[in-house]
């Protein structure tokens, strides 16, 4: 079939016509294949992965399911939908930009020499002076120019170090229904988006309350998130800046102060459970802990974060904009988290 008949039945699918997809789930796998080769329309391929986002509520089961164990109908269709997700993000995070034109606001795009110096550079660089990252964050986020100073180096040295961990990242959204919404419209945590005066209206035990909470204590300005530069897929950029974005929820979840000792202990979490490399190299900077500190850290709180991290729900499946209200004992339960070992959490209230 040729390019244009390609593009024709898929913006039918793109304004809701699902007839196509009724007629031959065989032929439709393949126009499938052959429209992510033969069209380079990145707008119309965009309205057709939010149409996938709704098509596929049993994307994550159909991966991990036998074939046998789906018709052939059903199977081609959300075969073809996982084919045009795939398509769509790439198999890189950073791809060789002759062009070097940026893809969102804000992206740099770099070579893969760029990429590779950068990512060196900002890891020796926030290892030596971990305030130029967000390691230590208490350092940063007490002054006045929290948004402009703010992740330097550590950041840059999260998204050029991410590699493959964006993609499985991603795919784990794909594969749960909350993830989906999420990637479908694509929230944002920060001042203007958060209705702080209901979550301080909120009971004591729900987890917006405990949200509030860990912001007032640790005087937190949900707006001191760096936005991203140096991904170059606009979906993994927005991967990556749902992470940070929800970091301090992390925080939130386990009254988890931000000094650098709680903050490494956290780090370890993330990293069991997201699989960022960032995350495991900031571990090296418990060589600036007190003795104390950092045989603590190691003893106790590393062994809990690889067990509680690694065992739990991924976090970036979890839609937090809609669980303000939750009990937060009941939000752990249900993540399957439980809290850290005493001292690098706020007292109770």
């Amino acid at each position: 079939m040729s390019s244009s008949a390609t593009g024709r039945a898929f913006h039918r699918v793109s304004r809701g016509d699902e007839s196509c997809m009724q007629e031959d789930g065989a032929t439709f796998l393949r126009l499938a294949r052959e429209f992510t080769v033969a069209v380079g329309d990145k707008a119309l391929l965009r309205r057709w992965r939010l149409f996938a986002y709704d098509y596929t509520p049993n994307l994550g089961s159909f991966v991990q399911t036998p074939t046998t164990a789906m018709d052939t109908h059903s199977r081609c269709n959300k075969m073809a939908c996982f084919t045009l997700s795939r398509a769509w993000s790439g198999r890189t995070v950073h791809t060789a930009n002759s062009s070097r034109i940026p893809a969102y606001p804000g992206h740099i795009p770099l070579t893969p020499f760029e990429n590779a110096f950068l990512a060196v550079g900002s890891a020796v660089m926030a290892l030596i002076d971990p305030r130029r990252g967000g390691m230590f964050t208490c350092l940063k986020r007490q002054t006045q120019n929290v948004a402009e100073r703010y992740t330097d180096m550590v950041a840059a040295c999260g998204e050029t170090t991410a590699g493959s961990t964006l993609i499985k990242l991603r795919d784990a959204m794909l594969a749960s229904p909350e993830g989906r919404r999420i990637l479908k419209d694509r929230p944002r945590l920060n001042s203007t988006t958060l209705d702080m005066e209901r979550l301080k209206s909120l009971p004591q035990n729900t987890f917006g309350r405990a949200y509030v909470r860990w912001l007032q204590a640790c005087k937190i300005d949900p707006d001191s998130r760096e936005p991203v530069h140096y991904i170059d897929d606009p979906e993994l950029a927005y991967v990556m800046q749902r992470y940070r974005e929800t970091h301090d929820l992390y925080h939130a979840l386990f009254a988890l102060k931000v000094s650098a000792f709680p903050e490494l202990a956290l780090k370890a979490f993330e990293f069991a459970n997201l699989g960022f490399p960032m995350t495991a190299l900031a571990l090296g900077a418990s060589v600036k802990l007190k003795d104390a500190q950092r045989e603590r850290l190691w003893r106790e709180f590393v062994p809990w974060a690889v067990k509680c991290g690694g065992s739990a729900r991924c976090l970036m499946t979890i839609y937090w904009e809609e669980r303000w209200d939750q009990d937060l004992g009941e939000l752990k339960r249900e993540l399957g988290v439980w809290d850290p070992p005493t001292g690098a959490s706020l007292s109770p209230q």
